[in-house]
């Protein structure tokens, strides 16, 4: 059984979220402030949070950049939730390192779907494992964790995810909308800015690596063929 951290405060969408996702068969723990959340988060780590950007005490923003910053919470999966419904407002929200964006007023089962689609992918045992070389890269896929000539960097979930699909299938262009269902698991009629968002975040931290990540204009993105490719 997963939990899903709910920090959320309305007390109507709290106690509707509360009740649909323990209905999908998820524990479920929730509060009202930001402060909380990041107490409960690092007294007892949940699966998935849900956190919504305008709370009373602390911007859901900062609630996220401190959950990212904390190695022992860094991995944890976030969906935002918030009225805004500007594309800015959805970008700022990935530069953050959530996962996914929700704007209310939303369907409560596509909620869950979503939901259950990004526990799905985030869970262990279904990583692969094993150990990736390529040129100034290395990345240990089971623990997670990834190098630049020997510098650790921290990447999300997320961003692992996106990182490894391409070079998996390096030298085969990758359209955003496949992108976006691949590594979100998201329909196409999601924002392709997602995928540039994320793209650029990637490359600001593979530093000298970056040039491994390829864009084709109008195409999509691909991971070159040969370590050596990026140095042309």
């Amino acid at each position: 059984m997963s939990t899903v951290l709910i920090i959320e405060d309305e007390a109507d969408l709290r106690a509707v979220l509360e009740y649909n996702l323990r209905r999908a068969g998820h524990a479920v723990r929730a509060c009202a402030r930001g402060s909380e959340g990041l107490d409960q988060c690092r007294a007892r780590p949940p699966d998935l949070i849900l956190l919504d950007l305008m709370l009373p005490d602390t911007p859901g923003t900062e609630v996220c950049k401190a959950i990212r910053q904390d190695p022992a919470l860094k991995t944890i999966p976030i969906i935002m939730l918030t009225a805004k419904s500007e594309e800015v407002d959805r970008v700022v929200g990935f530069e953050l390192g959530a996962d996914d964006y929700v704007t209310k007023p939303f369907s409560m089962r596509e909620l869950v779907l979503r939901i259950q689609s990004i526990l799905r992918r985030a869970q262990p045992e279904l990583e692969p494992t094993g150990v990736v070389v390529f040129g100034r890269l290395r990345v240990d896929k089971g623990a997670h964790r990834t190098w630049v000539d020997d510098r650790e960097i921290e990447l999300t979930s997320l961003e692992l995810r996106l990182l490894l699909l391409l070079h998996e299938r390096k030298n085969r262009v990758q359209s955003r909308e496949t992108l976006l269902e691949d590594v979100w698991g998201m329909d196409s009629d999601v924002t392709s800015r997602t995928v540039d968002t994320h793209v650029k975040r990637l490359r600001e931290k593979l530093g000298p690596a970056s040039a491994y990540l390829r864009t084709v204009r109008g195409a999509g993105y691909r991971f070159a063929e040969t370590p050596d490719e990026a140095e042309d």
